[in-house]
């Protein structure tokens, strides 16, 4: 993805270049996920221009909240300059150990900050899910039963529901 991000570099509209190629093929799906590495580059600053809407992920631990305040101003931005329709889909909390209080304090921070934006699915910490790309697969199909697996099914219940309200 380095690679990718250096040869865009001098690239003219190289924010555009996903919306680009993505357009022609949106058509033929409900949802297109385009999944992002935690930096602010510029391959996240092309999926937030291509992207209609954006889920966020908030780690249960001290440092994501550090970081979500630089990824909000990043969407600021892109949606004040590049990208006017874009939305925040919601805040999806992962990594959760109820075993641990920064968990649980990470949990109570963020629902009183984003409130109804907070998914009510939160995937908890699994080792089926740190296992799964080791073995190159998605979780769910590495351990469909897995607490893991389940959380992210429910998450996608939870987005499709979402979004069959909005659109209703």
């Amino acid at each position: 993805m380095v690679g990718a991000e250096i040869e865009m570099l001098n690239m003219e509209n190289r924010e555009h270049i996903l919306k680009k190629v993505i357009k022609p093929v949106a058509d033929q799906y409900d949802y297109i996920l385009i999944d992002c590495s935690p930096s602010l580059g510029l391959i996240t600053v092309n999926a937030l221009t291509a992207a209609n809407s954006v889920m966020i992920p908030v780690q249960c631990e001290y440092f994501a909240l550090e970081g979500l305040g630089k990824l909000l101003n990043t969407i600021k931005i892109i949606q004040g300059r590049i990208n006017t329709e874009l939305e925040i889909e919601g805040f999806v909390l992962t990594m959760y150990d109820a075993r641990l209080r920064l968990s649980n304090q990470v949990v109570d921070e963020v629902k009183k900050h984003f409130q109804e934006m907070v998914f009510e699915t939160i995937v908890q910490r699994s080792i089926k899910l740190s296992e799964a790309p080791s073995f190159g697969k998605p979780c769910i199909l590495y351990d469909a039963e897995s607490k893991g697996s389940i959380n992210y099914l429910n998450l996608a219940r939870e987005l499709i529901a979402k979004n069959e309200n909005v659109e209703a």
